[in-house]
Parts: C-alpha cells; structure tokens; sequence
C-alpha cells in the first residue's frame, strides 16, 4: 500500500466533507433554481467522495492487518457521515422569501460568504488534485526506475552466472590438460624404458653371436689344424 497515495485521498475526502457540510444549511436558505443548483453540486459532491472512499479501500487491501483494521473502522464511519448528510440534505425543506429587503440584502450576504467559502474549498481541492497527479507521476517514475534497476541486477547475476560456469569449464579443461601431461610423462619413461630394455638385447645378442662364433671357430682348429 502506497501510504503517501492513502494521505491524499484522505485530504480529498476531508476537503469534499466540510463542503457537503455546508450544503443541508444553505438548503434550508434556497428555493426554486437556486435551490435544484444546490443539491445537483452535493449530489456531484457526494459522488466524488464515494468514489475517494473506493480508492482509499483499494489502497487499504494491500496494508499491514493492524492497520487495515483501524482504517477500516474508520471508512465504516465516513460512509456513515456521508449517508447523514444526504439524509439532512433529502429532509431540508426549502426556504421562503422574506418581504423585507433587509432580510433579503441579509440572506444574500450569508450566500455570498457562503459561496467564497466553497469557492476556496474548490481552489483547495483543486491543489490536491494536481498535488495528487504530481505525485503519482512520481511513483510511476520511481517504478520505472525500481524495474530497469531490477532487469539490470537480474542481467548482471545473468553474467555473473554464465562467467561461474565458463570459468567451471575452463577448470575442468585445465584438469584435463594436466591429466593428459602426467599421461604423457609415463608414456614416455615406459618409451625409455623398453629403449633400455631393447638397446640390452641388442648387446646380449652380440655377445651371443661372437661368443657363438668364437667356439666354432675353435672347434675347426681343434679339428683341422691341430695335429
């Protein structure tokens, strides 16, 4: 729940109240034209605060329990406030015309007054409305800006996330590579080894042969030279 936008709507409604307050008095003044004007602007009047109760229900849908149950109370209660006044202002019988022309310059001194005070009343509702347009075009900038920081942070764990799992990938290559050197190594000291091993037999198998050739070379002495 917005509370700045629940405060607004309550000024609206305290606003749209002191002047539906006026309005079953001054009935009481008027007749005829006057009159019908008079209750058309509280029948205007009274919509409009409806209609700002409305809004400061929605708004309370959202709020903590404690809260909304305290607002609540009290919504019940300016519902009820309005429900009087239209009462008061159904059962107001319309005024006479006095003869008397002091009477009458005295009644429409008490309209005059009357209808600068609703004026003002006007002009302060008028405030509040813009106030109210100024503000929700704020709220609305500061979710925007709430949103594009929110789709930011989301990129960016994004990129952090893709960098942990190619830095992963590259740890296991690494580990491969590593592997595939120690492979190598061994290979290569059993290449060696069978080298040794191969360069051994050669010489053993030298050996033999002159060793081979030696005792045959003494067996034909023996046998034909040797008298």
């Amino acid at each position: 729940m917005s509370s700045e936008e629940f405060e607004k709507l309550h000024e609206i409604y305290k606003s749209l109240c002191e002047e539906l307050k006026l309005m079953p008095e001054r009935a009481l003044k008027c007749h005829g034209e006057e009159r019908k004007r008079l209750v058309r602007t509280f029948d205007e009047r009274h919509g409009e605060a409806e209609e700002v109760l409305q809004g400061m229900e929605e708004e309370l849908r959202a709020a903590p329990s404690s809260y909304r149950n305290t607002m609540s109370t009290k919504l019940r209660m300016y519902r009820r406030d309005l429900g009087k006044l239209q009462r008061d202002m159904k059962n107001s019988p319309p005024g006479f015309v006095s003869p008397s022309q002091t009477l009458e310059g005295s009644h429409h001194g008490i309209y005059s007054s009357q209808n600068q005070q609703s004026t003002h009343v006007q002009s302060q509702r008028a405030l509040l409305l813009q106030g109210s347009d100024c503000l929700n075009n704020a709220s609305q900038s500061i979710e925007r800006s709430q949103r594009i920081a929110a789709e930011t942070d989301q990129i960016g764990t994004d990129i952090i996330e893709e960098l942990g799992e190619q830095r992963e990938q590259l740890d296991r290559s690494r580990n491969r590579l590593v592997d595939t050197g120690e492979n190598l190594s061994r290979s290569r000291k059993i290449l060696r080894a069978m080298s040794r091993r191969l360069v051994t037999n050669k010489l053993l198998l030298g050996i033999i042969i002159l060793m081979e050739l030696a005792i045959l070379g003494a067996v034909i002495y023996l046998k034909f030279f040797r008298r």
